[in-house]
């Protein structure tokens, strides 16, 4: 027979397992959080002249997913080519911001030929450690190109023509556009309304690597008559490191103010034809006109010219322009001779010239 006090400690040993085994059970120690920020892997870098633009967006949480509270020691370096990266600037910056530092290249990097430069960021806790660098910033460094001189530009009916002074290097010209004009406070709306215009556009004039081009102009044909640009230019040399195409810049040239305004007459109408029709029985004598279509945007439409001989012109075509490319002259006589010419006009008023003239007689009775 077990005794009382056997069957209680049995009691008590099963009553202490099963506290053992439920939800309640403390798993085994974990380490303290080392409260590392999260590697930053958006870092990007900008060269314009000796200074060198960085952004990245700082982390909101540690590698252990937790929320970091206070400012973060940044460590910024930069590495050459296969060097060390170099001992840099140590900054404190909020978790979750938008983060940005420029730096000033000393002379060393600033000369020579163009070569790989890489920019890093580390971010540190309290003690110093870190979950390791950034993902690499890369701008080219060496001698920068010199700045864009004489600068001059010229509104033509193509566009706007840009001249500068050319460089005894083989480099390209990157120009920066910047619309002046402030945009209409409601866009136009249906199928015909024009795209708003952008505010900034650059174009690049490339130099020819094989031919050894070095460019000297440029035209901007994506321009909008009555709109005012302001045109920078600045001299580009492109490396490519690593597959990627890199662009080491030179300054930017002072701005230069362009009012497009349209003061250019249409095309001059092409192909004027005339074709006679002699009325029989009593029907209508008249001259028939028709020559090639004009396409430009801005077309108000055409006028018409006769003359006699070598007489003075007359417009014959009433006081609003021909809107089609045709015209029907009934003021004419039999057996006379006369001599056509076709203008084109815009919405402006400005009239093209005379076309090649288009002679016609008409049967006499």
């Amino acid at each position: 027979m077990r005794s009382l006090q056997q069957d209680g400690l049995s009691a008590l040993a099963l009553a202490i397992a099963a506290l053992l085994a439920g939800c309640g059970t403390p798993g085994a120690p974990q380490p303290p959080s080392l409260n590392l920020p999260d590697r930053v892997a958006d870092l990007a870098a900008t060269r314009a002249g000796d200074r060198v633009s960085l952004t990245w967006t700082m982390p909101k949480k540690n590698t252990d997913k937790l929320l970091l509270k206070d400012d973060v020691t940044v460590h910024i370096c930069r590495q050459e080519e296969h060097s060390p990266c170099a001992p840099g600037t140590d900054i404190h910056i909020a978790p979750g911001a938008a983060a940005t530092f420029a730096d000033s290249l000393p002379r060393s990097e600033t000369e020579g030929a163009p070569r790989v430069l890489t920019y890093f960021v580390e971010l540190k806790n309290r003690n110093g450690r870190s979950a390791g660098l950034s993902n690499g910033g890369v701008v080219i460094a060496g001698l920068a190109p010199a700045p864009v001189t004489g600068l001059t530009a010229e509104v033509r009916k193509a566009g706007i023509v840009l001249r500068w002074q050319p460089s005894k290097e083989n480099e390209a010209v990157r120009l920066h556009r910047t619309l002046l004009t402030p945009p209409p406070a409601k866009t136009q709306q249906g199928l015909l309304a024009q795209e708003p215009e952008p505010v900034e556009q650059n174009l690049l004039v490339e130099a020819g690597a094989d031919s050894g081009h070095v460019p000297d102009r440029a035209l901007d044909k994506n321009i909008r008559f009555g709109e005012t640009y302001a045109y920078r230019a600045q001299r580009v040399v492109r490396v490519v490191a690593n597959g990627q195409t890199l662009e080491l810049a030179g300054e930017l040239s002072a701005p230069m103010r362009v009012e497009a305004l349209d003061v250019f007459p249409p095309a001059v109408p092409t192909g004027l034809a005339a074709v006679a029709i002699a009325g029989e029985n009593g029907g209508e004598t008249a001259i028939d006109l028709s020559w090639q279509p004009d396409t430009e945007d801005d077309l108000a439409g055409y006028i018409v010219y006769r003359r006699q001989g070598d007489g003075t012109w007359q417009r014959i075509s009433p006081a609003q322009p021909v809107v089609g490319p045709a015209f029907h002259d009934v003021q004419v006589q039999r057996g006379n001779t006369y001599r056509y010419a076709v203008t084109a006009i815009d919405q402006g008023g400005h009239e093209s010239a005379r076309s090649a003239e288009a002679e016609e007689g008409v049967p006499g009775p």
